[in-house]
């Protein structure tokens, strides 16, 4: 478990950098025609003209540009480990033996590997007599 809450941390980290900037979040500014480019003009438009400071689009430029800081990658590193240890961790495995049986084949007028008794014939008795 704690193996993949390791990975699930490192790769949160790793990750953050990757999808801003394949969003369009650069170090050299937001990529024209992509998807940073529209939340930009959406969030210009809605403000009158400019993007304001702490918004979702300054923050993610910001992070685009400059990184994570130290707080935020312990931050977003602990979550990706939390998410890590509950997808991979938690699996359970396969019992390596049959859970005991409530009663013996004995009891139920079986052997083991038997297969169960199929349906019984409840038509009712034939009265007639058969002419030959």
């Amino acid at each position: 478990m704690a193996s993949a809450a390791a990975v699930g941390g490192a790769l949160a980290v790793g990750a953050v950098p990757v999808v801003l900037g394949a969003m369009g979040f650069t170090g050299a500014g937001i990529a024209a025609s992509s998807l940073a480019a529209k939340m930009m003009s959406a969030a210009a438009i809605a403000n009158g003209g400019g993007v304001a400071a702490g918004s979702l689009v300054a923050t993610l430029q910001s992070v685009g540009a400059a990184g994570l800081s130290m707080s935020s990658n312990i931050l977003v590193g602990s979550a990706g480990s939390a998410l890590g240890a509950w997808l991979w961790g938690s699996k359970k495995k396969a019992p390596s033996s049959p859970p005991p049986e409530s009663s013996t084949g004995a009891e139920r007028g079986s052997r083991a590997g038997d297969d169960p008794p199929g349906p019984r014939d409840v038509s009712p008795p034939n009265d007639k007599s058969s002419a030959s």
